[in-house]
């Protein structure tokens, strides 16, 4: 639980024995209380800690409410102070203007009559006090949101993904411009399902189809790598994965995924197999030409190294997919109670206007979260460049506000962007981080301060400047006014590890990176720097006649859900066990709560009931997928879902269930203890087990092909 420090009440009661009354009361609940006499200190004392504010309404009326106003509107996004007004008999805000004007002013305002029952006012200060511990731990959620999202953008940077979404109820497709390319397309080319299924080679296509009807009909996970034929022929090898991906109620409505052209890293892997046998072949029939076989022998080892070393660089980027893997699956786990916790927290503040537009804000906020890990957890392997036309103001004016965050606030941004420029074949993704490395670098480059111009403008290349080909160029030019290099810098300036900065402060890979970027685009970068004048760099993009595109959505169904359960929660996260609890008692069920699978096989072999057991999969000492077989031994029947933050079950897992990954919602928790249960009441509707309330969904509802009865949140 987060540290909400010494939460207290403030009272200002100068009447009689008022504030002494209250105080005593408000002890009650186990706040501090702090009575103050004059309605300035009042003012000058309301700050985060405070839990809930106490005033008489005789008390405020006629005097100088304003420093309060100022206050209550100037309260962060996540907090909505409580405040508790007694008034006079018959002095409550139906018949007493004065009354209703204090709740526009404090807004969150409870009004008790005097004289009151003390149980009334406890039970009054307790529900102000819970509902402020609620704003505490939004705070807290949404600071670990914030960093974990920080995180994750970071790891989503390491790689370079095509996106897509197939609509179920319509099988109708929608791709990102780099998905296109992954399948020879152009951003502006208009790309159905069936068009892709077309380009898969016709060796691999039922193979493709079989699995993706697998996914729909069980909804386990999308995972396949085939060859695809581009329209002008050349052959690539493509890689895809994909989740079932349920809308906010819980229904599932579409696939997510992503694909990746992997034919740079099966052309390495051919060719290093080749040439191992070659080198072999050759080393048998040159062993009597002891000088030729030894000339020969030092040429084949040179390539073998550089295919290896090929091979090691597509390895680490791989590794850099496991590492993102793992960043998401933390970033789940983050998602998972900020979306419980706030999911439970609207119903409480249903009510309030405010409160419901905060929850809702921050709620939506979480979501793209999610589906930013949703696309980042099926991730796994790196891609070539995906070059398609792109329009570079576009896409320079969407990176506005990212390059205002990373060059600070003492550094303006000025921009020429001319329209109707033609667009650029370019990789999109590597092109903004080129050029949000050159914003960073110029932003270093004036510690002072300074300006950072960002232009386009079109050129044409004749040929005579051997790093470009003839033809139309766009140039994307960045110039700071920072301290600059001198001539002998610059000669050095692309170099691999070659930095002005002190140790620890760059790799030296930035300018590298880009220049090689630039010639694999058909382009090239020119750098231009003086000394105390600054440094402007120049990327000349090839441009194209062709132009860029865009997508569409559509809605699926929803199923019914069980109340009144008993149910048996299993998770060694203490957060992320406590908001699903939450969850699932605000469904109606009994929920026995533990920590680890040990204890959890414990209550079940001591006999105790229970009509579900949901348990995560990650777990210290025993895994969820290791226990589900321990208590498969001892109730088969009994149903189970097996929760977890990961985008494939790992190496080892035997029981043969599908997954739907963490984070959900309370809908989609009830939709997956509907269908776990309806594996053991199906085909027809009924109630469930003794404890059961009801029934469950239609019988010819799609479900999963899971074995025991088991099912995946």
């Amino acid at each position: 639980m987060p540290n909400f420090h010494n939460p207290k009440a403030l009272i200002y009661a100068p009447a009689g024995r008022d504030a002494q009354v209250a105080a005593s009361l408000i002890d009650e609940t186990g706040l501090t209380s702090i009575a103050v006499a004059a309605l300035t200190l009042f003012a000058s004392s309301l700050d985060d800690e405070v839990a809930v504010g106490v005033l008489t309404e005789e008390a405020v009326r006629g005097s100088d409410l304003k420093p309060i106003a100022a206050w209550v509107a100037a309260q962060p996004s996540w907090s909505d102070l409580p405040f508790i007004v007694l008034t006079q008999r018959g002095g409550g805000p139906e018949r007493n203007p004065a009354a209703a004007m204090l709740s526009d002013v404090l807004g969150n305002v409870t009004f008790l009559e005097r004289p009151f029952h003390a149980t009334s006012f406890i039970s009054v200060a307790r529900t102000a006090l819970k509902g402020r511990l609620r704003q505490y731990e939004a705070r807290a959620r949404l600071e670990a949101l914030g960093e974990g999202e920080r995180r994750l953008q970071t790891a989503l940077a390491a790689g370079r993904l095509g996106a897509w979404e197939l609509e179920l109820s319509t099988m109708a497709l929608s791709t990102s411009a780099t998905c296109k390319a992954v399948f020879g397309r152009g951003p502006d080319d208009e790309v159905t399902r069936d068009d892709l299924i077309a380009s898969i080679h016709p060796d691999d296509r039922d193979l493709v189809l079989a699995r993706l009807r697998q996914t729909i009909d069980t909804g386990r996970d999308y995972s396949i790598e085939h060859r695809t034929i581009w329209p002008d022929g050349s052959l690539h090898w493509t890689e895809v994965h994909a989740q079932l991906y349920a809308d906010r109620y819980g229904s599932a409505r579409k696939l997510v995924g992503v694909c990746s052209d992997t034919t740079v890293r099966k052309t390495i892997e051919e060719n290093l197999r080749r040439l191992n046998e070659t080198l072999e072949e050759r080393v048998r029939e040159r062993t009597r030409e002891v000088n030729a076989a030894h000339q020969t022998l030092l040429e084949e080892v040179a390539q073998r190294e550089r295919a290896e070393e090929q091979l090691r660089q597509s390895q680490k980027m791989e590794a850099i997919g496991q590492l993102t893997g793992g960043v998401a699956h933390d970033f789940n786990n983050l998602l998972m109670v900020v979306l419980g916790n706030l999911e439970l927290l609207g119903k409480q503040v249903a009510g309030d206007a405010k409160a419901a537009r905060l929850v809702d804000g921050a709620l939506q906020g979480a979501r793209r979260g999610a589906a930013l890990t949703q696309r980042l957890l099926a991730f796994a392997r790196q891609q070539d460049l995906q070059v398609k036309p792109v329009d570079l103001a576009d896409l320079v004016s969407g990176m506005n506000d990212l390059l205002r965050r990373s060059v600070g606030s003492s550094i303006s941004i000025e921009t020429n962007l001319p329209a109707r420029l033609p667009p650029a074949l370019i990789d999109a993704n590597q092109l903004e981080l080129a050029l949000l490395n050159l914003a960073v670098n110029a932003r270093d480059a004036m510690p002072d301060g300074g300006t950072l111009s960002i232009s386009l403008r079109e050129e044409q290349s004749v040929g005579a400047n051997g790093d470009l080909d003839e033809g139309a160029y766009l140039v994307l030019a960045v110039a700071d006014s920072g301290t600059g290099m001198d001539a002998e810098t610059l000669k050095k300036a692309v170099d691999p590890f070659f930095s002005t900065k002190e140790l620890g402060k760059g790799t030296g890979l930035g300018l590298s990176m880009i220049h090689g970027l630039a010639v694999q685009l058909n382009g090239a970068l020119f750098l231009t720097s003086e000394l105390g004048v600054g440094t402007t760099a120049e990327l000349w993009l090839p441009a194209t006649e062709r132009r860029p595109e865009r997508p569409a959505e559509t809605e699926l169904p929803v199923l019914q859900a069980a109340s009144g359960l008993k149910i048996l929660l299993v998770d060694d996260d203490a957060l992320i066990a406590m908001s699903s609890v939450d969850m699932l008692e605000d469904l109606g069920h009994e929920v026995v709560e533990t920590n680890s699978g040990a204890e959890a096989l414990e209550l079940i072999r001591s006999g105790q009931h229970f009509d579900l057991m949901i348990t995560d999969y990650s777990m210290p000492g025993m895994t969820g997928a290791q226990l589900t077989d321990a208590v498969r031994d001892i109730h088969p029947r009994l149903p189970i879902v097996l929760a977890t933050g990961y985008a494939e079950r790992p190496a080892g897992t035997d029981i043969d269930i599908p997954r739907l990954g963490k984070p959900y919602n309370q809908a989609q928790l009830a939709k997956e203890i509907a269908k776990g249960l309806a594996r053991e009441t199906a085909p027809v509707i009924g109630s469930v087990g003794a404890r059961g309330s009801g029934p469950l969904f239609k019988a010819d509802d799609r479900r999963d092909e899971i074995g025991d009865g088991a099912c995946v949140v």
